[in-house]
């Protein structure tokens, strides 16, 4: 395959964020066009499926619009389209796909598809190239997993949320408050004002298995909070995100650090959503120092989010493989990595 410019249009839309982006080489990103809908949600506290997917429908032209107007090309420099086709909201995954797969046949170019938590993994090579193997620590309202790359391409499960994933917990604990979706800011920002004076639940943190559980957590909170209007006690809400965030972080990184002793790697990657989160970018950066042979990459605040400029970066990979779908291409919103084979689930 001759290539033109070594450039690709990504597309995402597997939640509540439409978006499309011209990336250069995997890795420089020409234009990254995000339509979020979280104002259309928040009356909700939380994401509709049928709302999220009627939003793709009116946004998606005018994000492929955008996309090349700010990134200076025309449809003759592209080399590839590569598109997430899931996990996520089908509804929601079939108008990305759908667009992407428009914009490969009218123009003759190769279709790519994308895990979406690939994406966010491979979100850091806009900080620097990845060096394998490596570790990487996905968390987002989604998903909490950690992901083995032996090598370029290849991810490994080796532990997973096993109910709410830890940006969930943050939601609902957050609605309780009173806080709109998303809570997840709104908290961390609390949590850095209060003190840890809850005993919340730490749930399988000295388990033998890499697998996460937030949902006593989650319980105990709310529980807790109800409790205390029963009785007519008011607690301080900042003293509550605190010990929160501190039982969920506290899991994390004892989790990662522990994964990390026994698959050691060269890079160790934090990416998702909730990789925003400054206590959790804190404290695993601090505990890091432990591994000195190990490096910290963690995906940039503002691609952390749902973004196809991380598709993009994922895609390039694939483009480099030959790793192309046809014109049949569809969602799947169960998408999954396969289990790290020395792995019992």
């Amino acid at each position: 395959m001759i290539l033109k410019r070594n450039l690709m249009m990504a597309f995402e839309s597997s939640c509540d964020e439409t978006s499309v982006a011209i990336i250069e080489n995997g890795a420089k990103i020409l234009s990254n066009v995000v339509a979020t809908q979280i104002k259309s949600h928040k009356r909700f506290g939380g994401v509709v499926p049928e709302v999220a997917s009627r939003h793709h429908i009116e946004e998606i032209t005018i994000c492929i619009r955008d996309a090349m107007q700010e990134a200076n090309v025309t449809y003759d420099d592209l080399d590839a389209v590569a598109v997430t086709y899931g996990p996520g909201l089908v509804g929601a995954l079939l108008i990305g796909v759908t667009a992407a797969k428009m914009v490969a046949w009218a123009h003759q170019l190769p279709l790519i598809p994308v895990n979406h938590l690939a994406g966010h993994i491979y979100a850091a090579r806009f900080v620097e190239p990845i060096e394998f193997p490596a570790l990487a620590l996905v968390v987002s309202g989604g998903h909490t997993e950690l992901v083995y790359m032996p090598k370029e391409g290849e991810f490994q499960i080796i532990g997973e949320t096993r109910d709410d994933a830890a940006g969930e917990a943050y939601d609902k604990v957050g609605r309780v408050m009173g806080i709109n979706y998303p809570a997840g800011p709104t908290v961390d920002a609390m949590a850095a004002k209060g003190n840890d004076t809850f005993d919340f639940p730490r749930a399988m943190d000295k388990d033998a298995n890499y697998d996460f559980s937030f949902s006593g957590l989650k319980s105990a909170f709310i529980n807790t909070y109800h409790h205390a209007e029963q009785v007519g006690n008011k607690l301080n809400h900042d003293d509550l995100a605190t010990s929160f965030q501190n039982a969920v972080v506290d899991v994390l990184v004892d989790k990662t650090l522990r994964a990390l002793k026994n698959y050691p790697v060269k890079q160790l990657i934090l990416a998702g959503g909730v990789a925003a989160n400054n206590g959790l970018r804190t404290r695993l950066s601090a505990a890091i120092d432990q591994l000195p042979a190990t490096q910290l990459i963690m995906a940039p605040r503002k691609l952390c989010g749902d973004n196809a400029a991380m598709i993009g970066a994922a895609g390039y990979v694939l483009f480099k493989e030959g790793h192309f779908a046809g014109l049949d291409l569809n969602a799947d919103p169960s998408l999954e990595f396969d289990w790290a084979p020395d792995v019992i689930q």
